[in-house]
């Protein structure tokens, strides 16, 4: 059997983790995959789904020109507590962003990281 992709939307590592659980709940025995990917979000997953959920809000509510659902994922996974953090997240991206701009998400991102 052959399968395809209809579709690709990029989520956070905290609405894999809800999905994680949806999976654990459906299925009686979870593979081995499951298992290493919770394993994964144990050891790195820093907000919870609803923490995470409102910084992407805030985030894409900066309404920053080109910025993509899959940059602002990364900056919620990782939260990058300075400027070159935050650069370095956005050079595997083909996105210019301004220093005003780094500076207003990095003010978003700091309100998350302090808790």
């Amino acid at each position: 059997m052959k399968l395809k992709i209809l579709s690709e939307t990029p989520i956070t590592l905290a609405e894999t983790r809800v999905e994680v659980d949806n999976i654990k709940k459906r299925d009686n025995q979870v593979n081995f995959r499951v298992e290493r990917v919770e394993d994964y979000l144990n050891n790195f997953l820093r907000l919870s789904p609803k923490k995470a959920e409102e910084l992407k809000k805030k985030i894409i509510d900066l309404n920053i020109p080109r910025m993509r659902d899959a940059l602002v994922c990364k900056i919620v996974d990782l939260l990058p507590r300075n400027i070159d953090e935050l650069k370095t997240i956005t050079q595997s991206y083909p996105i210019t962003i301004t220093n005003e701009n780094l500076k207003k998400i990095l003010d978003v991102v700091s309100e998350y990281t302090k808790k």
